[in-house]
């Protein structure tokens, strides 16, 4: 059964903390209200947002269509041998929770990932990843109800087709899918990936546990990312761009200290430095800002709109551009979607 609502505020179910009022809204706590929730949408011609934690969401002033939050919960372990065991979570479970019960479980591979914002259902559809860790890389399938063939499915980790930052949940065939839960096979033998920067000083550490990274990781988040509670924002709002080693070459004659990582064959430039020497890390205009201790976040002081993030927005990557020729591409979803450029005032 679905309890629809209208007009319903969305001020607290995006991070960003922007206005925002949808048309239609509903949430689902059993798989069974989505094809319920489908057909309603196409019997009434409505477009349909999913929401998980809002977390890597632009949002308008107005969401026309159905808006539906995933509160799907659910954990189940299958022991497969000695060394490893099989995780399946519901997708409306909260990421950040999942990761520190999975410490508390014994169940290891995801530490690196701890105190990323939003859902389980969210994480795949961007292969979240920090610190040497991505998403795909501990990730077997991916529940699903699809929504071109009115079916519930599972898709194998090749299914989802992840890269950096994407996947096919938000490219490639970003409105067939509705994921419902995601399964993990972890370690039971703590294996540390120390090579990002940050956790170095931990690798000398004596009897060095999961929990260490853990801790480490949050750490290190929380003195570079602002509390969205407090100052609105979606973490990390722009991808590093990724370059050939011909392109790295030719940067570093004319930017010797330009920060890059090796990234399978290619190179991943560090967007936050290059925002930083273009002279945005700390600046403001009106109510939203850059902010002072990493210049990859964007945040609303309060008061902000869309509107006002698009033209800074633009204005960083036009800066970038014209200094380093390379173009940075936004992260999180704009809903809707950017049709046009914006136009600078």
């Amino acid at each position: 059964m679905l309890s629809i609502q209208r007009n319903v505020a969305l001020d607290t179910l995006n991070t960003m903390g922007f206005s925002a009022t949808a048309e239609y809204f509903t949430r689902i706590t059993e798989v069974a209200q989505l094809p319920l929730l489908c057909e309603y949408c196409k019997e009434h011609e409505l477009e349909l947002l999913l929401l998980g934690g809002g977390s890597n969401l632009v949002l308008g002033d107005s969401v026309f269509g159905m808006v539906a939050q995933i509160d799907l919960k659910g954990w189940e372990t299958t022991r497969l041998d000695d060394d490893r065991s099989q995780l399946r979570i519901a997708a409306g479970e909260n990421w950040h929770a999942a990761v520190d019960r999975m410490l508390e479980e014994g169940l290891f591979g995801l530490e690196n990932l701890a105190l990323i914002p939003g859902t389980v259902g969210a994480a795949p559809v961007q292969n979240i990843g920090a610190y040497g860790v991505e998403l795909k890389d501990r990730l077997l399938e991916v529940e699903v109800y699809d929504r071109t063939q009115a079916c519930f499915s599972s898709l194998s980790c090749s299914d989802c087709h992840f890269s950096y930052r994407d996947s096919v949940f938000k490219s490639i065939e970003a409105e067939r899918y509705i994921i419902t839960a995601v399964t993990f096979v972890l370690q039971h033998q703590f294996k540390p990936v120390l090579a990002y920067s940050g956790l170095h000083e931990l690798t000398d550490k004596a009897d060095l546990t999961a929990r260490d990274v853990f801790d480490q990781v949050c750490s290190i988040r929380s003195s570079k990312l602002p509390d969205p509670k407090v100052l609105g924002n979606a973490g990390s709002f722009f991808k590093n761009p990724i370059v050939s080693a011909e392109q790295l070459q030719q940067l570093k004659q004319h930017f010797p200290d330009l920060v890059a990582y090796p990234d399978q064959g290619q190179f991943k430039l560090a967007a936050g430095w290059m925002i930083d020497r273009c002279g945005w890390k700390g600046k403001r205009e009106g109510q939203m800002g850059v902010y002072e201790r990493q210049a990859l976040v964007l945040y609303n002081a309060g008061g902000g709109t869309r509107a006002q993030l698009e033209v800074l927005m633009t204005k960083i990557q036009r800066s970038v551009q014209q200094r380093f020729g390379v173009w940075l591409e936004p992260e999180p979803r704009f809903y809707p979607a950017v049709h046009t450029a914006c136009h600078l005032t």
